[in-house]
């Protein structure tokens, strides 16, 4: 089983996207389960509907996941593991209050190190323990002996020193789990085989390989870390803020969830073929072989790709999308792709056309000519010989009616050639006018 692990304490990002899209790859190639295990155990965090938009987002964007848990409801799993680890002297009580831990923060940044544990309660003896009863606690992870080494799919081996780990929290004062301790046992109960994340929670995974192996637990874990997003204009790490809201501005402003997709399996990857769907990327992606540098997102590169989906969407389909529900409007939509790159984009043109206009001062009168031969125009088929008749009726000739036409028709005095708009638009002149 995958496992897809959102946080409830903000909205879901493009990088949460990426890892949700390639867990869902994953889960058909390997045809194992995919879980969505929705972390919700800082509750001083968390967001109350949170979670129900970042489900709303995977249903958007297609993700098939089996099922939806809340990490709180195993709370009680992670007391009995805690208490297992306590039983067998591999985690110990920490009584050190938060000034003092903070004062030996302080001392060692000071000092230029990286700041450790200074083992003050890893082995308090009997004695001791009873005269600071009452006093609150958190449980700590005993540093371990040995290194932790395991191989990442993309970036190879890592070996952590027991000084890279530590002994780290696992249950906070009022008993909550941290993290890593949820984490750990969360994907024991699970049966996880495959973890995907980015690689800011590289320095996480020894943790949790070396709370899974004190408990017993041996089953081999494939952990696959996806090199950062940066920003493509200052190439620097995009922030979470920014990440956010590009998932729900890219949406609002009209970028289809399946040229999003295809976007982001595009990063750090060298597909066959450039233009697909996720169910199409199963039957030729290769996670092990996305590129170990960090992707950098291309606005640019995301609005070609936006732009030829919409070339192939179904007409009716891509008439909806835009309020309408005609395929000529569909038809007409992809017209405007020359010069769009979203269904937002398109929609204002094709409204611009069904909207009252204004004439122009440049051919004010020769508008007005043409706005009234077209009102009592009868129906014709063909656009060039729409023209002859509106210079048959006006007196104008040929050059005098190519701007004014464009704009009784579109709106606008730019654009795709009136040619190729008019067989989508002749059964509405009428309204148009």
């Amino acid at each position: 089983m995958l496992r897809f692990a959102p946080s409830p304490t903000g909205d879901m990002h493009i990088g949460n996207l990426r890892v949700a899209i390639l867990n869902h790859i994953l889960s058909k190639q390997l045809n194992e389960d995919l879980v969505v295990r929705i972390e919700d155990t800082d509750k001083s965090r968390n967001i109350e509907g949170k979670y129900q938009e970042i489900l709303k987002m995977l249903e958007l964007f297609s993700i098939d996941y089996k099922g939806v848990v809340l990490q709180s409801d195993n709370i009680k799993y992670h007391t009995q593991m805690a208490m297992q680890l306590l039983i067998d002297k591999k985690a110990f009580n920490c009584f050190c209050s938060s000034e003092a831990l903070q004062k030996d923060k302080d001392e060692a940044k000071a000092n230029n190190k990286p700041y450790r544990y200074t083992n003050s309660c890893t082995n308090l003896s009997s004695e001791a323990l009873k005269q600071i009863n009452n006093v609150p606690f958190t449980v700590r992870m005993k540093k371990p002996k040995e290194n932790i080494k395991f191989t990442d799919g993309i970036k190879g081996k890592f070996d952590f020193s027991p000084f890279d780990i530590d002994s780290f929290i696992i249950l906070r004062q009022d008993k909550t789990s941290t993290y890593n301790f949820a984490c750990s046992v969360d994907d024991m109960i699970f049966d996880i085989s495959t973890v995907i994340r980015g690689e800011d929670h590289l320095s996480n995974t020894p943790k949790q390989i070396y709370i899974r192996n004190a408990l017993g637990y041996d089953k081999n874990i494939n952990y696959i870390h996806l090199p950062m997003i940066l920003d493509m204009q200052t190439g620097k790490k995009m922030s979470k803020r920014d990440m956010a809201s590009s998932v729900h501005k890219l949406v609002d402003e009209g970028y289809l969830p399946v040229a999003i997709a295809n976007y982001l399996v595009l990063l750090g990857y060298n597909p066959p073929v450039e233009i697909f769907t996720l169910e199409e990327a199963v039957s030729w992606f290769d996670i092990n072989k996305i590129s170990k540098s960090n992707a950098k997102f291309d606005i640019d590169k995301l609005k070609f790709v936006n732009r030829e989906h919409i070339k192939i969407m179904d007409e009716m389909r891509l008439s909806k999308l835009i309020g309408y529900a005609d395929e000529d409007i569909g038809k007409l939509a992809k017209i405007y792709t020359q010069e769009c790159d979203t269904i937002n984009q398109i929609k204002t043109k094709i409204d611009i056309i069904f909207s009252t206009k204004k004439s122009i001062d440049k051919f004010q009168d020769e508008y007005k000519l043409i706005k009234q031969c077209l009102q009592n125009a009868p129906f014709i088929d063909d656009f060039t010989k729409l023209k002859e008749y509106i210079i048959k009726n006006t007196s104008l000739k040929n050059n005098q009616i190519v701007m004014p036409l464009r704009y009784a028709l579109t709106g606008s005095i730019t654009g795709p050639t009136i040619s190729e708009i008019y067989p989508h638009i002749k059964n509405y002149l009428g309204e148009i006018i």
